[in-house]
């Protein structure tokens, strides 16, 4: 376990080793903020608790290559982001949709020291099983995608 760490650790660092804004991709929102990076991963923590989602997992290169490689990155974040009111409809419509929760969002720092916040939409992230999980996994994810909306005006907002 501690090897595959290491391995996903020193590819994160490869593949974030030098600053570079994320280039907008079909089904991500991508927000560059006037946040630092502390700043944008507090804010996003403080709106999840507003939208009423739980923090589900938190991980980060940044934190991780400092603590084991001895390394200084530029920041980044992924935060997972869900709740059971929305687990248990979800695996209702669909079991394998399950694989896709939590919904993360990607707090990253820029080169001018501020950040931004990336993350898929909900109905991006599930439409690969909108087949089986039909009209009750759809109107789930339009909901979550209001949700997310929200929660990245939120911590976006000046």
């Amino acid at each position: 376990m501690f090897r595959y760490l290491i391995a996903t650790l020193a590819i994160l660092i490869t593949a974030h080793a030098s600053v570079a804004e994320i280039r907008q991709r079909p089904g991500w929102v991508t927000i560059a903020t006037s946040h630092s990076y502390a700043a944008l991963t507090a804010r996003v923590l403080q709106a999840a608790k507003s939208q009423k989602l739980g923090v589900v997992s938190q991980a980060s290169a940044t934190v991780g290559a400092k603590k084991v490689l001895g390394r200084t990155i530029p920041g980044n974040t992924v935060i997972g982001l869900y709740h059971p009111r929305f687990a248990v409809p979800m695996l209702e419509a669909s079991v394998a949709a399950g694989i896709e929760a939590p919904i993360r969002v990607y707090v990253t720092e820029n080169s001018d020291q501020t950040a931004s916040l990336s993350y898929k939409t909900p109905s991006h992230v599930f439409a690969p099983y909108m087949t089986e999980g039909g009209d009750r996994l759809k109107t789930l994810a339009t909901e979550l995608d209001a949700i997310f909306d929200a929660l990245a005006r939120q911590a976006a907002a000046k």
